[in-house]
């Protein structure tokens, strides 16, 4: 009898040590993580640059992104392709309140709610994304590669209430029509 009570205490101490160890709390790390912009217009070019993550955190278990958020400092996007002096004509246009309204909302939020299992180092997952204090949910595709996690993650702004050159809220934009939908590269670096 004693022999099989020890047997079953050493079980359940070696489930709750793997359960444990199957489950990681990740921290983002901020300075070596990279989030790419584009956007455009309908007809013609499109821009880019980058913007800044503040914070952020993972959660994987199970081989599984549980959860996890990664906060955006607004005020950090910046051009990287026109000259100096237009691109920062382009970027405070972009933080003013005809885009993202920076000054009222200084961060952006993306909180992951669900997602698969990695197959073969990519996973499915469904996200919340705050914008100018809009929440929206969205799906995309996450790359794992040892410790960073890879996305191109679509935004539609018009579901965010970012009006400007929309042909969603506006007639007759002509060449002046931006595409609702931009992009955001992300290459998070896990510490």
């Amino acid at each position: 009898m004693k022999s099989f009570i020890a047997r079953a205490i050493t079980l359940a101490f070696a489930i709750a040590a793997t359960s444990n160890i199957s489950a990681q709390s990740l921290k983002v790390d901020a300075e070596h993580s990279v989030v790419k912009w584009e956007g455009g217009k309908v007809v013609g070019g499109s821009h880019n640059g980058f913007i800044q993550i503040t914070e952020g955190w993972l959660k994987l278990e199970d081989n599984q992104l549980h959860s996890g958020e990664i906060v955006i400092d607004m005020a950090s996007m910046s051009n990287a392709d026109l000259d100096p002096g237009y691109g920062e004509k382009l970027v405070g246009h972009l933080m003013s309140d005809d885009f993202f309204g920076v000054g009222d909302h200084p961060t952006a939020t993306l909180r992951i709610e669900e997602s698969t299992p990695f197959v073969d180092g990519i996973a499915q997952v469904t996200a919340t994304v705050t914008i100018k204090g809009v929440s929206e949910r969205l799906s995309f595709e996450v790359s794992r590669k040892g410790n960073s996690f890879v996305s191109a993650v679509e935004i539609d702004r018009s579901k965010f209430n970012v009006r400007y050159g929309s042909g969603s809220f506006f007639d007759n934009l002509g060449d002046d029509m931006i595409k609702d939908v931009f992009t955001l590269e992300v290459n998070l670096e896990i510490i």
